[in-house]
């Protein structure tokens, strides 16, 4: 079978693969367009595992909240360089994979993956991309919060985002902004004191203990100096009790009880690409 540059063309339209790489596709296949389709598919699955092993560490971490503000949804697309990070297609990409999660309501991670769009799974997508840039991509995270106002926050750059989830419905846009953006900057471990996992205050106490320990304080003191340390671990990292970064004198619950005596978070996602 023959084929002309212009299912060249639409081959790369379609699968988003270099020109020089559709025309071998098509060559190989003999014209047969699907062929072609499924040759690009099959590329991108066999450079995805030569590239298994390399390090994706950079990569986007976006948001997107729903039309009624009540879903948010953080997703992590690693790849392997900033350059690709910073591409538009990418961008692109990634904020289809966000619209699918709202749109599905996916539960986690597995079933984000297994949603499709443009007739192939994501998961399906993101190996094909590994073979249509040349990089290591990986689909890494997903979060998401519900709640009856969420708010997002992007930080430049794309490497750090947070969703916020507050109890009440349209809560003022400068304060859900300063919230998300609090915890942007100061990367809290839970809401409140209530919702630290178990396991992390167990951890924070033992920490203390071994600390005055070997400061030489006496053992028997060293539950009660290690609940004092506690204590000032709750007020530094949880959101409601730490210190409002742009005031410094109040709590970020004192700040939600000026706009609403009631106002407060019921749930966050952060996440954060350490490159």
């Amino acid at each position: 079978m023959s084929f002309t540059t212009a299912d060249v063309v639409k081959l790369r339209k379609v699968t988003g693969a270099g020109m020089m790489d559709c025309k071998g596709a098509l060559e190989d296949a003999n014209g047969d367009f699907e062929r072609a389709v499924e040759i690009i598919r099959e590329k991108g699955k066999l450079v995805a595992a030569k590239r298994a092993d390399r390090d994706a560490a950079e990569g986007v971490v976006l948001t997107k909240i729903s039309a009624d503000q009540k879903t948010g949804a953080l997703v992590v697309l690693n790849c392997e360089t900033d350059f690709v990070a910073k591409n538009e297609n990418f961008i692109a990409f990634t904020n289809r994979i966000l619209d699918a999660a709202l749109e599905n309501n996916a539960a986690d991670l597995d079933a984000l993956k297994a949603l499709s769009f443009d007739g192939r799974t994501i998961e399906a997508q993101v190996t094909e991309q590994t073979g249509v840039i040349g990089e290591k991509i990986d689909l890494s995270y997903y979060g998401k919060v519900n709640a009856e106002t969420v708010v997002g926050y992007i930080h430049p750059g794309n490497k750090l985002a947070t969703l916020v989830g507050f109890n009440k419905a349209d809560v003022d846009t400068q304060v859900s902004k300063d919230v998300a953006m609090q915890v942007a900057a100061m990367a809290p471990v839970a809401v409140d004191k209530d919702s630290v996992p178990t396991e992390v205050v167990e951890k924070e106490l033992a920490i203390a203990k071994e600390k005055f320990r070997l400061e030489g304080k006496p053992e028997a003191m060293l539950d009660r100096i290690a609940q004092g340390a506690l204590q000032k671990f709750f007020q530094e990292s949880t959101l409601l009790n730490q210190v409002y970064v742009k005031d410094g004198k109040i709590t970020i619950k004192e700040f939600l009880s000026k706009t609403d005596k009631d106002l407060t978070v019921t749930a966050f996602e952060r996440y954060t690409l350490n490159v």
